[in-house]
């Protein structure tokens, strides 16, 4: 009986961690000062199938290249587009957007946001700017 507690508990404990993982992973290779008020961001992202990126903003311009995979981007004001492998998309600073992975593998991108020092890269949509 014991065994059996243990081989649920393990199970249990086991799927909470995947639930856990986040749909979008992001990976910041690098950062770079454009002037005294900008820098420069580059990164990937990796954003699991059927996975939603929630609605936020940048304190400056977002310039994304699909590497792999399909993606809905909606950009508050405009018509969702529906962008796959090669496609590419910019984001002006400020502007409150979102993305949902449509495809059936990880959509992986890769991205260049040139923003305002000492701000989060990103802002979820219901906070408050600080």
């Amino acid at each position: 009986m014991k065994e059996i507690v243990a081989v649920v508990i393990t199970a249990l404990i086991a799927s909470a961690a995947v639930a856990a993982e986040p749909a979008f992973k992001r990976n910041i290779l690098q950062r770079s000062d454009v002037n005294a008020t900008q820098e420069s961001v580059l990164g990937t992202g990796e954003l699991a199938a059927g996975g939603v990126i929630d609605r936020h903003s940048h304190h400056g311009i977002e310039m994304t290249y699909v590497l792999e995979g399909e993606v809905e981007l909606v950009i508050d004001g405009e018509t969702p587009r529906r962008l796959k492998a090669g496609d590419s998309f910019v984001v002006p600073a400020g502007k409150v957007h979102a993305a949902k992975n449509v495809g059936a593998i990880p959509c992986k991108l890769v991205g260049v946001w040139v923003v305002e020092k000492g701000r989060p890269l990103a802002v979820p949509a219901n906070s408050p700017i600080p």
